[in-house]
């Protein structure tokens, strides 16, 4: 099978994985976007140099307690666990539906979020020097020094608030869900 005849399962898996990474990658969003209108890729760009900050280690609780509210509302991690090849699309619409309802619940219960930048996305405007660089990342072609003039391509998201709920102590985070006995 070549690749203009791909089946449902691989575009759906590649169409995943592209979705995942355009909300992590701003290059490779802005890449997508203009292959989308057509623009010709640009020239390598010239890399700017940013120091690299210092790590750190973090607590894994707090990932798996968001990770377990997301399989409780969601059954986000028994979607993803879940071998969709022998479903229809229909089915695989549905399932994917009442994932995304649970995991928009758990989202807006959780968390508080705002736009990194008020702007509506596709308005030009110019950063200047000392424009943060940890809320904003340049794609494209970035050469020279600030003040940078561009599109904005994402407006971008950051978390205001967390309210997960507090464990019990003893409680073991790596459960994400208990598995169930009936009897």
């Amino acid at each position: 099978m070549n690749d203009s005849q791909s089946s449902f399962w691989t575009r759906l898996t590649l169409a995943l994985r592209a979705f995942g990474r355009i909300l992590t990658d701003g290059a490779f969003a802005a890449g997508v976007g203009r292959m989308e209108r057509g623009a010709a890729a640009p020239a390598a760009p010239v890399p700017v140099e940013s120091p690299k900050p210092a790590l750190r280690d973090t607590l894994p609780d707090s990932a798996l307690q968001l990770l377990a509210l997301l399989q409780q509302e969601g059954r986000f991690v028994d979607f993803l666990e879940e071998n969709v090849t022998a479903y229809s699309d229909a089915e695989i619409g549905g399932a994917a539906r009442v994932v995304h309802e649970g995991c928009r619940k758990v989202v807006r219960d959780h968390f508080q979020m705002e736009a990194v930048r008020a702007e509506a996305e596709g308005a030009r405007l110019t950063l200047a020097a000392g424009f943060d660089a940890a809320a904003v990342r340049l794609t494209g072609n970035v050469v020279g020094q600030p003040p940078f003039t561009g599109t904005l391509m994402h407006r971008g998201w950051r978390v205001t608030e967390i309210k997960l709920p507090k464990l019990a102590e003893g409680h073991d985070p790596r459960v994400l869900a208990p598995a169930e006995v009936e009897l």
